[in-house]
């Protein structure tokens, strides 16, 4: 059974693997805060002691669940279990107890409180690995329940019935802000975070802590890995490239990492059914210099720059649709092109102060500048007609023309923010009680133009815009009225807002009786004010969202956790939520409010010797002052008015399991039902309303070859609404596209790594080789991301063309470190 589905397997599946050294340090002091020396410190057969200042480190293989143990005569013996990634330098300080009559032994596990938080562990090895024609940290999120994307060519995504604008993003403590003008995936280029350079990623779907910031969907918590020596790693496709570089010092004080990397599409993009002439450059460098003068401070800086130009210009377009008793085809011919140019720039320093084991202090400063340009001048003209159903020789070919016209789109926007923000943050723990507190400001800058238009023609007759109140009767009557586009909008905007939030939490580790529990509770609180020149300047704004969680292990047999959380959740308004359809800035749009709960278990168990873990969450929203908006590709225009309520509900269930021993892989489902009421117009399907939605992510090797690694990453998506034009009213058209199906998958050979030596001569530089192949969308799946209107002027019928994602694509590929 298992060889047949190997064979199967054989043609699909790819990637590479890392698997390193890392360092531990850190400080072993007693109850008093004053050092012990001479403690014994041990690790996966190794064991140092530590010095006259309670100092020590060690080299360990990286790895997950490594258990630390420390043992000192006279003292509570501690085991630690922690996972640590490739070429980390992990920091554990630990406070031993003096031994009572009976000595017992103390396990922490950090992994169990991240079970009660409700928080998915991805390792960065499993990110690297997973094949994806944008791959990263996104890509592996896809596949996870209640993460929604159909647009394989984005990082953007949705998560349980939010919108793209709804889900946090941090790297090391720090939230990172993306492009504004991006309307189409393929623009996008690159992901911030870097995949190379990450040590842990955790992620929650909802129910988070009052730590994290003002959104109401998700929150990616990114931090880099902190290196303990000099080592690099190279990776190089057909699509693009990297290259990373670890340095340390030998006293260990100063470390760096960076990376550089750069993408092309065109390989992508030209897989779609439009002839193109395409130059997407993308390309960013990030580094992250952390500087440790005492054991008691810790400076860190996070620097990265990315330039990314878009050019494009369409040729043709040949698309087949309908069905075999009505197949139709529309051809396009263009004319002009676009041109979109973003640049940006960050940079954040953080500082730690630790002056003992209970409490710890951060501080951060950041800076964020970005400067985007969106050109273009694009005109088709087509032609619709139908396509012969013969068997003879004309099969497939164009019978007759049912349709002419054409369409001239324009536009020039502009956008130039900064963001520069300050924030405070404090840790304390006391036995096992924690509090944690912190206060930000932040002040946005942003200059923005917004103009573009849109001409359609249709067998010679202008179509007039649709809400314009002259009639237009064409053919059959002549049109006397005001000519203007079907389309057009126009806005320049300079828009001044500042912020500061804080919150205050506090959690606590006990029992009820034998069973272990986990109790949070938090509240945070957001003051703004929007100050835009030509308006009204708005009245500051407050809001207050408490938050709580409550988790609970039973002492079974039975290796369980049960979580209920939720509370009340703001997003105060970002500039693109200000900005109304018309361009026009709405200062006082109020915060979007969700009341959210989140009841939850996993369960850890084993079928035979593999061990697996069943996840599942029901949850419900309830939404109000809810800012509607449309959704255009990857770009969303709100309504700016608060006008609607809301609701979301729906079911997550996840089952991971270790086929192979040390290697994860998971199949999950998610249910959901989102609707919207504007206006108390009646409730219809919200632009994120997707019902169904399975992923898988599967990793194995073959038994003939073990140096063979097979990878499959597989999502399929029910239909999304946005299958109606963006400018009709959607309570007359509630249309869906079609399903959303991908599979991408491929191979990878392992000539060496930590598992597999190799004596050639070659390889002695290296600590890991590999190269690889892979499939993306292997069964070639014409998925659509939007559709094409396009409108037969004598009998008035509109039809919808999809315009398609990418086709069957394939890609090499080559990963080395050393």
């Amino acid at each position: 059974m298992k060889k047949n589905l190997y064979s199967i397997l054989f043609a699909l599946l790819c990637a590479s693997g890392f698997s390193q050294t890392a360092q531990i340090k850190g400080v072993v002091l007693n109850d008093q805060d004053f050092p012990i020396k001479n403690v014994m410190v041990q690790a996966q057969n190794k064991q140092v002691y530590t010095n006259a200042n309670g100092f020590y480190y060690m080299d360990v293989e990286a790895g997950n669940d490594i258990t630390i143990q420390f043992q000192a005569e006279n003292y509570q013996p501690v085991t630690y279990i922690e996972s640590v990634a490739a070429n980390q330098s992990f920091e554990l300080n630990i406070r031993l107890s003096p031994a009572a009559e009976e000595l017992k032994e103390l396990v922490i596990d950090s992994n169990l409180r991240k079970r009660f938080e409700g928080t998915t562990v991805i390792s960065p090895d499993v990110i690297r690995k997973i094949p994806g024609a944008n791959a990263g940290v996104e890509n592996l999120l896809k596949t996870l329940p209640g993460v929604y994307s159909n647009n394989e060519l984005s990082t953007q995504y949705a998560v349980r019935g939010g919108n793209y604008d709804e889900n946090l993003v941090y790297v090391n403590e720090i939230e990172v802000y993306r492009p504004f003008l991006v309307r189409s995936g393929q623009q996008e280029g690159l992901s911030f975070t870097n995949t190379s350079m990450t040590d842990k990623v955790d992620f929650s779907s909802g129910g988070f802590q009052s730590k994290y910031g003002d959104k109401m969907s998700s929150v990616l918590d990114i931090t880099y890995r902190k290196p303990s020596q000099f080592g690099g790693s190279f990776d190089a496709s057909i699509l693009g490239g990297g290259l990373t570089v670890d340095l340390a010092s030998k006293n260990k004080k100063w470390t760096a990492i960076t990376g550089v990397r750069y993408r092309n599409n065109a390989l992508l993009v030209k897989s779609q059914d439009v002839d193109v002439d395409f130059t997407p450059r993308f390309l960013d460098a990030q580094s992250l210099i952390t500087f440790q003068p005492t054991a008691k401070w810790e400076w860190s800086l996070l620097l990265n720059a990315s330039s990314n130009v878009y050019e494009y210009t369409p040729l043709f377009k040949r698309t087949k649709f309908g069905t075999i008793q009505d197949a139709k085809e529309l051809q396009v011919r263009y004319q002009g092109g676009e041109i979109d140019r973003y640049q940006t720039y960050f940079g954040a320093l953080k500082g730690v102060f630790k002056p003992n084991l209970q409490n710890s202090y951060t501080l951060i400063a950041s800076a964020y500048h970005t400067k985007e340009e969106e050109y273009y001048d694009i005109w088709g003209s087509y032609a619709l007609g139908n396509v012969s159903g013969d068997l003879g020789g004309n099969a497939g070919e164009v019978e007759y023309t049912v349709g002419l016209g054409s369409q001239l789109n324009h536009g020039r926007n502009n956008y130039d923010a900064f963001i520069v923000s300050a924030e405070m943050k404090g840790q304390h723990k006391l036995d096992e009680t924690e509090i944690e507190w912190g206060v930000r400001y932040v002040s946005e800058d942003i200059r923005d133009r917004l103009l573009e238009w849109e001409v359609i023609d249709s067998a010679g007759f202008s179509l007039a815009n649709p809400y314009f109140s002259t009639p237009n009767n064409q053919p059959y009557e002549p049109y006397q009225g005001e000519l203007v586009p079907f389309q057009n909008v126009r806005a320049t905007n300079f828009v001044t807002i500042n912020r500061l939030n804080g919150f205050a939490q506090w959690n606590k580790r006990g029992t009820i009786g034998k069973h272990e529990t986990f109790l949070n509770f938090g509240v945070r609180a957001h003051y703004w004010n929007v100050a835009a020149e030509g308006y009204e300047t708005s009245k500051g704004q407050i809001t207050v969202s408490p938050r709580a969680q409550f988790a609970i292990k039973p002492d079974w047999e039975t290796d369980m956790v049960f979580r209920l959380s939720g509370g009340l959740y703001h997003q105060p308004p970002s500039y693109r939520e200000l900005r109304a359809m018309d361009g026009s800035i709405r200062p006082n749009v109020k915060a979007q409010q969700s009341i959210h709960v989140v009841l939850s278990n996993d369960y850890s168990f084993k079928i035979k010797s593999t061990p697996f873990k069943l996840f599942t969450e029901l949850y419900y929203k309830d939404l109000s002052n809810v800012n509607t908006y449309t959704l255009e590709n990857v770009r969303i225009r709100y309504r700016a008015d608060n006008n609607a309520k809301a609701y979301v509900y729906g079911a997550d269930v996840r089952i991971n399991g270790e086929i192979v021993p040390g290697i994860e892989s998971w199949f999950s489902v998610g249910y959901l039902k989102t609707e919207e009421n504007y206006n108390n117009r009646g409730f219809i399907a919200r632009p994120t309303d997707q019902r169904l939605k399975l992923g898988l992510m599967f990793q194995d090797y073959m038994p003939a070859i073990p140096n063979l690694k097979l990878y499959l990453n597989q999502v399929y998506n029910t239909p999304l609404p946005g299958g109606s034009p963006s400018y009709v009213d959607p309570y007359d058209y509630q249309l869906r596209l079609k399903n959303y199906m991908r599979s991408d998958a491929g191979f990878s050979y392992i000539f060496k790594d930590q598992t597999f030596n190799s004596n050639k001569k070659w390889l002695q530089p290296f600590k890991e080789v590999a190269v690889g192949f892979e499939i993306y969308n292997l069964f070639n799946n014409e998925n659509a991301i939007t559709n094409t209107w396009v409108r037969d002027v004598y009998s008035k019928v509109m039809y919808a063309i999809p315009n398609r994602m990418t086709m069957r694509t394939f890609n090499l590929k080559l990963n080395m470190s050393w």
